[in-house]
């Protein structure tokens, strides 16, 4: 029921296109029967039948039967075109709104410090599993839609004709029902398998080529390519056991319809021999055993369908479980901020040993602290706990001003700080582009100015400027030249509290000396002296600093 509702929610968001659709589908089944009966009155007029009353009249010569029939079959190819054109905009709508939907959500949720899912695994579920639930919804249902109401018309308009005929070709449906109920249990298990390596190779295609300059200087390009063929080989033996047992399934359904298909064709057959039906009935009878068992056979290409479109929706709710973070009305300290920590403690997962114990820590708003410590000793993961991206397993984490304002640390907090983490966080597209994420509006002076402060004086040098092109992770440019970059860009958000994990580990001694005596004047100079915290191990930060913290290592338990 919870996945059902699920699929709910999504038809309310795309209900114009699956609507659409099965209108165009119902209208398409209309002309079907239309054109068969259509059929039948031609033949009847060409053999010289005498015209039986109905609720339709009957075209008055062959000619006007053509002009009928014509006239279906330009209609009949209308609708299919239309249909399809506007399926494939409003198809292209959903799905780019599907996953506007959950790249938000994967965005705003809460982030526990150790990704579950590898991000090729997430990349597979936003793009292939979204387009197969979208697909599902706004496509594969409303054509079954269709397709019942056609097995019903079908069903109807030959019993009508002939009652006995009619439930004679129907009567597979139970078999039907039984054998769909065998097979979609075993399918869903079965695809689930499939995507879960489909997606696993998508994570180690990903891995590889993002590394892949540590795999050529290890020399071992030939390991991963063969990782990924195993798992290759794997989806191979997943998909052949698939097919296998989709075809076996399939092979016993079509014994059945072709059985009953031989059966109306020698009724008829016996029956146009006795005298008691016409040509035209004959055709229609076996036209309309078409019609009944196509929806059959549409529903057993719609079943593997419908069944990797629950494995991809169960996917997805996956990624919906992780909770959101508060994004209420965010929560600015104008007059200055600082933090403190107290008596917190925190790990990563219940089975690890913490990172932080009973760790109290004050960083007065207008100060500058420097915080030393070992490799695990829990630096950086201070800094996600005073930007509310974990939360501390005990202890309270609390931003305040000198008014005696204190808020606990939370999403609403983030907007007052300015945070350059460790490493190249640079994104492909141009510079200027990288600097607007800083912010958006800032100005062409703007810019040049926290270039200037950052050190960053080489871009006015590039040919391009600030509209240079630089690769992903900043490919292009040196890791000194990337974390400059990066340091524009935090300094163009202008927060109160400056967060700076190892920001100037890329520099040489000189570019980093200057580089902090610019921002040091820079926010002396500021009305509203900012509260820098800087993650290092460099001499040359703690010299600037009003006080140096030194974490240790937390002893296992």
């Amino acid at each position: 029921m919870q996945l059902l509702g699920w699929f709910f929610q999504i038809f309310r968001r795309v209900k114009l296109q699956s609507f659409i659709n099965a209108m165009s589908g119902i209208v398409r089944v209309a002309l079907d029967f239309a054109f068969i009966w259509a059929t039948k009155q031609a033949i009847d007029i060409a053999t010289g039948v005498q015209h039986t009353s109905g609720w339709l009249p009957r075209p008055s010569s062959l000619f006007w039967a053509g002009v009928l029939l014509i006239t279906i079959m330009v209609l009949q190819m209308g609708i299919g075109y239309l249909g399809r054109w506007i399926a494939a905009l409003l198809g292209v709508d959903a799905q780019n709104r599907m996953q506007r939907h959950l790249f938000d959500h994967l965005l705003r949720s809460q982030w526990n410090g150790r990704e579950q899912r590898h991000s090729g695994d997430v990349l597979n579920r936003l793009m292939s599993d979204s387009q197969t639930v979208v697909n599902v919804v706004t496509d594969t249902v409303p054509q079954a839609l269709a397709v019942l109401v056609r097995l019903a018309c079908a069903f109807l308009f030959l019993y009508s004709m002939d009652p006995m005929l009619a439930v004679s070709v129907t009567v597979i449906l139970p078999v039907f029902i039984l054998l769909s109920r065998v097979y979609i249990n075993r399918m869903r298990a079965i695809t689930r398998e499939v995507r879960q390596t489909d997606s696993r190779i998508q994570s180690a295609l990903q891995e590889s080529i993002q590394h892949r300059l540590v795999l050529k200087t290890l020399e071992r390009v030939q390991t991963l390519v063969s990782v990924v063929s195993d798992l290759q080989a794997t989806l191979r033996r997943q998909v052949r056991h698939r097919t296998l047992f989709s075809s076996t399934s399939n092979l016993v359904l079509n014994t059945g319809f072709g059985a009953a298909y031989l059966f109306t064709f020698l009724w008829s057959a016996n029956r146009l021999a006795e005298g008691t039906i016409t040509f035209g009935m004959m055709t229609a009878f076996i036209q309309l055993c078409g019609q009944i068992q196509g929806p059959f056979r549409e529903l057993t290409r719609f079943i593997p369908t419908i069944i990797t479109s629950f494995t991809a929706a169960e996917r997805l709710m996956e990624l919906e479980e992780t909770p959101l973070e508060d994004d209420g009305e965010p929560i600015r300290f104008t007059q200055g901020a600082g933090v403190r920590i107290q008596n917190v403690s925190y790990a990563y997962d219940n089975h690890s040993r913490e990172v932080l114990e009973h760790l109290t820590v004050d960083f007065p708003p207008g100060s500058s602290t420097a915080i030393l410590g070992e490799t695990g000793a829990g630096k950086t993961t201070l800094l996600r706990l005073i930007l509310a991206l974990l939360k501390p397993d005990g202890g309270n984490v609390e931003m305040y001003d000198g008014g005696g304002r204190c808020i606990p640390v939370s999403a609403r907090t983030r907007c007052n700080l300015v945070y350059v983490p460790q490493g190249n966080s640079l994104f492909s597209g141009t510079l200027r582009w990288n600097l607007q994420l800083g912010d958006p509006e800032a100005t062409e002076a703007e810019m040049q100015e926290a270039l200037r402060l950052a050190c960053a004086d080489f871009v006015f040098q590039l040919p391009g400027g600030l509209d240079t092109l630089v690769g992903e992770g900043g490919a292009g440019l040196s890791e000194g030249q990337a974390q400059r970059i990066a340091i524009a860009r935090a300094l163009l958000r202008r927060g109160t509290i400056l967060l700076m994990d190892e920001a100037t580990s890329a520099l040489d001694q000189q570019t980093e000396k200057t580089l902090l005596e610019n921002l040091i004047t820079y926010h002396q100079q500021l009305p509203v002296r900012p509260t820098l915290i800087f993650i290092t191990h460099r001499p040359a930060v703690v010299e600037h600093c009003s006080q140096v913290i030194t974490l240790n290592k937390c002893l296992p338990s």
